[in-house]
């Protein structure tokens, strides 16, 4: 075998080795980025109410647009998926998808795959309830409030860091944070913001937006969008571009 031939195939082996680097650290988030996570009633130690009792999520149909992207390999692709939930499951249908081979067959259709193993085995472990969580007294700063969320167990699906709701402390716009657990040795941080809206009389997940720094890979991206045809069996329309509320979170 020539010396070149013998470096190409070397460099071949690194490149596929930094790929699944970057592969695993979406995969194992996937459901910490990508899951409507439930939430519950609860009252903070002082007695105020946050996050009141709302019809809980229970179907939903919705279009997802989806993209993921390596800033060092240059690497990104697109996915735009038809995604349902309901008492039987999640299920999607891709519609169209473009950019790199790689990035949609192992990052974004791992990524729905994933999603659909954690719903089929219980998604409770993510929820945003005093099981999970320890929660802050809130503060009030830049029109909305703040309460620290501060998670009661090393986990993937839970984030170390804060939720903001709106000024009356009625509605929850965003969670904002790191994953309380890296999902792997070669993940050495995942910052996560989710945004959210009340569609329909029910607060569900618009968009998500997801940062790994990945050890030899380097940053790691992936955005999630949702725009909603039905919630609970009612016909809704609402797109997450109009729905998005501005964040002001920088990686830690």
């Amino acid at each position: 075998m020539s010396e070149q031939h013998r470096e190409s195939g070397i460099a071949r082996r690194n490149w596929s080795n930094r790929t699944s680097v970057w592969v695993l650290g979406f995969t194992l988030l996937a459901g910490a980025g990508v899951l409507p996570a439930a939430e519950d009633k609860r009252e903070s130690a002082g007695g105020a109410r946050f996050l009141a009792a709302d019809e809980q999520l229970t179907s939903y149909r919705a279009f997802r647009r989806m993209h993921a992207k390596s800033e060092r390999f240059n690497q990104e692709g697109w996915l735009d998926a038809w995604t349902e939930f309901d008492g039987t499951g999640f299920r999607y249908t891709i519609v169209s998808e473009r950019g790199s081979d790689y990035v949609r067959n192992k990052v974004l259709k791992a990524v729905l795959k994933r999603e659909q193993e954690i719903v089929a085995d219980g998604a409770d472990k993510a929820a945003l309830t005093e099981e999970n969580y320890t929660f802050s007294e809130d503060a009030e700063a830049d029109g909305v409030r703040y309460v620290g969320l501060k998670p009661k167990r090393k986990d993937v699906m839970l984030v170390e860091g804060r939720m903001v709701l709106s000024p009356d402390g009625a509605d929850l716009l965003r969670v904002e944070g790191r994953l309380a657990k890296n999902p792997s040795f070669w993940t050495s941080l995942v910052n996560i913001i989710r945004r959210y809206a009340r569609i329909g009389g029910v607060r569900v997940p618009i968009a998500t937006e997801t940062i790994a720094k990945v050890k030899m890979v380097g940053t790691a991206k992936l955005q999630v969008l949702y725009d909603y045809e039905s919630v609970n069996g009612r016909p809704v329309r609402i797109t997450a571009a109009r729905s998005e509320a501005p964040a002001r979170t920088a990686a830690r």
